[in-house]
């Protein structure tokens, strides 16, 4: 038994800004949950948030989690087969809720509900084929030393829209 040639997927190129002009739909790793965007400018401008605060790198898995804010009413969740699970996260540095939802099936994170916010999703932006162009940068004190710098992206010390860490 050969091993099957590799299929290398996510390539972000392959997908121009210009083919998101009404919006853009991402999927958990499985496949059973979709979230659709309906927002047109999307990429017309910086538009996401990176996100270095412990409970955002724990649930990204990595060293930032790639973030957008936007208002519920652009975005359509389709979880069919019901494999949308929530966690309550307590452990926050407003002391109020932020349930962290994710696919039971495969763990991808999906977004996060802040209740801080209760008109806004944050969705994880792993799961769109493109990732637009970050505006801010939370948490920035945070950052590793060895991370760079991204130009023209605001770095708030802690939470967005609080102390910027330079102009």
């Amino acid at each position: 038994m050969s091993n099957p040639t590799p299929s290398f997927t996510g390539d972000p190129n392959a997908h121009p800004p210009s083919s998101f002009s009404a919006g853009m739909t991402g999927t958990c790793l499985c496949g059973s949950i979709s979230v659709t965007i309906h927002d047109g400018s999307l990429f017309s401008k910086p538009r996401g948030h990176l996100c270095h605060c412990a409970n955002c790198r724990k649930v990204g898995g990595s060293y930032v989690a790639a973030n957008l804010a936007i208002e519920k009413e652009k975005v359509e969740i389709q979880d069919a087969k019901g494999s949308m699970k929530r966690y309550e996260d307590w452990d926050t540095g407003s002391g109020k809720c932020v349930t962290r939802c994710f696919c039971g099936n495969c763990g991808s994170p999906i977004m996060s509900e802040p209740a801080i916010f209760p008109k806004m999703y944050i969705l994880k932006m792993g799961l769109f084929p493109r990732i637009p162009k970050p505006e801010a940068e939370s948490f920035a004190a945070h950052r590793h030393e060895w991370q760079g710098v991204h130009e023209g992206v605001v770095q708030f010390e802690t939470v967005r829209g609080g102390k910027k860490l330079k102009e």
